[in-house]
């Protein structure tokens, strides 16, 4: 089990800490995010406010001054229809007298009496002969009059009233004071042939009483040329050619604040008007407000509560539980933990915790059953073992004294038979190499073939390569053994028995193979398994196959090693997979040196 530290500790305490520090972290974000949607929000309404004010104010001002506008164009009209002015426009150029001239500047100032703002009107006839009221306060371009183009957008509506600034620009105040025109083309009553061409001029002072009025002191009325009209002169600065196009919201940087710049271009007419409002504190949602500081307030005291309830019911439960793990550790026994949790979710934690250390508990018996059945197999093969010294020393004196009775045959048998245990014996270990373990099975098979005759043969089939690999000691004879004793003998007639070993993508393969009586597939599939309950109680006749394949499983560390293809009257085939193999090093010069010693002692 994991030992755990005291910083360790430290680290999982604060865990408490840090959810803390989350929790903070969240009002502390939320209160931001309050702070900021508030002030856009605030902000945003105000601006709205601006506009929807400064919107309304200029379209009402829009509005009145192009109704004002079209009661001057009114008045052009009744102008047109004076009898005075129309005998002027009728007569022939040498019949227009100066009398005729006043006459019609009577007529024109008779009409104009009814409306006041009216600062002058100029009739032309076609021949370019004019009659004007004050026309002492103008100065005229008579080098534009005698040409084509300012007559020209006031011909091309045929007689409707065309609306322009300062006269077409053929005459302009001599104080430089703009003034809106009403153009008209003039056309014969009965004819319809166009007589001459009327411009009436209207002071600007008519949209200042307007605006003085409707107490617009924050309006500036311009000209979509940029001439100043009247109104707040102080914004004619903020005039700009993509105001003529209709009605636009921009917003400037004062010293006291910011500030919406409206404008608005009046439809029909070439006047803009501008609007500078600051913003003010209308339009300000204050509900709107006082319910978002409710939900914040809801919020954090939500926020404070789900704190508490996790600080109580989750993190307080882990440390109980990380605390019973640890006592269970110091104990150095794995038994289940009784802490009490209060919910199902922690429960199935300590549950899961409890479920583990079955698991490692029986996984441990696992591994200790393993080792004793190891040890039980070992221990089986030591039991048919001698002690080697002995052996060897009275197998060499039983050698000679065959040899000097003439028994040479019995001295090469004892030669084989001392062989044979040579490498059954090694020096002991569990490891060999398997060119070794192939000895042993020559050797083994050589004294058999002393007993049995020639009714055993047997065939190798070895790859060069592999001769080094290293194998568990006595993996084959057992094998040889039971495919002799279990399947050759039982048959009753000349057998094989085939050993073939070689590497297949790089892992061992080794079989044995004879033409015995086969197995059933029931007892093949009662040998292979490993978990059956009669380990000790097998037949005597698999369990050195058996007790083989458990010793390369547990060798091996898995259970799919072995690979057995039968058919009962025709042969058995064993076939071990070993991917755990060593090659040449160490192993050899060790083996080499305890054979040294063994040749020694056996000549002592």
């Amino acid at each position: 089990m994991v030992k755990f530290t005291e910083e360790d500790k430290r680290a999982e305490a604060s865990l408490s800490t840090d959810l803390k520090r989350l929790f903070l972290g969240i009002i502390l974000l939320v209160i931001i995010s309050f702070i900021i949607s508030v002030y856009f929000i605030t902000e945003r309404e105000r601006r709205n406010h601006v506009v929807m004010e400064a919107g309304s104010a200029l379209n009402s001002l829009s509005d009145s001054i192009k109704s004002n506008i079209n009661n001057y164009s009114e008045i052009s009209r009744l102008i047109m229809t004076d009898q005075r002015l129309t005998a002027f426009l009728r007569a022939e150029a040498d019949d227009v007298d100066l009398g005729m001239m006043n006459d019609a500047r009577y007529g024109i100032m008779d009409i104009l009496n009814v409306k006041e703002g009216v600062d002058t009107v100029m009739v032309f006839r076609e021949d370019l002969i004019m009659v004007a009221t004050n026309r002492a306060s103008y100065e005229y371009d008579y080098d534009l009059i005698n040409e084509d183009s300012w007559k020209e957008d006031v011909y091309a509506v045929k007689g409707r009233a065309v609306i322009s600034l300062n006269s077409n620009h053929v005459a302009r105040r001599k104080d430089g004071m703009p003034v809106i025109t009403v153009g008209r083309a003039i056309y014969d009553l009965y004819t319809q042939k166009r007589t001459g061409l009327m411009f009436m001029n209207i002071s600007p002072d008519v949209l200042t009483q307007m605006l003085i009025k409707l107490n617009y002191d924050n309006i500036c009325v311009m000209g979509t040329d940029g001439t100043y009209i009247c109104g707040n002169k102080d914004y004619e600065k903020y005039y700009r050619e993509d105001m003529n196009t209709g009605m636009s919201f921009n917003t400037v940087k004062g010293l006291t604040g910011p500030s919406l710049i409206a404008s608005c271009r009046i439809e029909d007419l070439p006047i803009v008007l501008i609007r500078v409002s600051p913003y003010g504190m209308g339009g300000i949602p204050y509900y709107i407000i006082y319910i978002m500081c409710i939900l914040l307030l809801v919020f954090i005291l939500a926020a404070l509560l789900v704190g508490w309830f996790v600080a109580r019911n989750v993190t307080t439960p882990v440390f109980k539980l990380s605390e019973s793990m640890e006592k269970n550790r110091r104990s150095g026994v794995l038994e289940k933990i009784d802490t009490e949790i209060p919910y199902v979710e922690l429960n199935m934690l300590k549950g899961d915790y409890n479920n583990m250390i079955d698991h490692v508990n029986e996984l441990i018996g696992q591994l200790v059953d393993k080792e004793k059945t190891l040890r039980r197999a070992e221990l089986r093969v030591l039991q048919e073992q001698i002690k080697p010294h002995f052996l060897y020393n009275s197998l060499e004196t039983i050698g000679f004294m065959a040899l000097e009775s003439g028994a040479s045959n019995v001295h090469e048998a004892l030669e084989t038979l001392g062989s044979f245990y040579r490498n059954f014996l090694s020096k002991g270990g569990r490891e060999i190499k398997l060119y070794r373990e192939v000895n042993i099975v020559k050797d083994y098979l050589a004294l058999q073939k002393l007993r049995y005759g020639d009714i055993i043969e047997d065939e190798y089939d070895i790859a060069e390569d592999v001769n080094d690999c290293i194998v568990p000691k006595l993996i084959l004879q057992p094998l040889v053994e039971n495919s002799i004793y279990h399947g050759i003998r039982l048959k009753g007639e000349k057998g094989q028995i085939r050993i073939s070993a070689r590497r297949i993508e790089g892992i061992l393969h080794i079989s044995v193979r004879d033409t015995g009586v086969g197995m059933s597939q029931d007892k093949i599939d009662r040998i292979l398994d490993k978990d059956r309950d009669d380990k000790e109680k097998s037949e005597e006749s698999s369990f050195g196959l058996w007790g083989t394949i458990e010793r390369v499983r547990i060798y091996c560390n898995r259970d799919d090693v072995v690979n057995i293809r039968s058919e009962v009257g025709e042969y058995t085939e064993v076939e071990f997979i070993l991917d755990r193999q060593v090659s040449t090093g160490d192993t050899e010069e060790t083996e080499d040196k305890y054979e040294e010693t063994i040749q020694g002692n056996d000549n002592r």
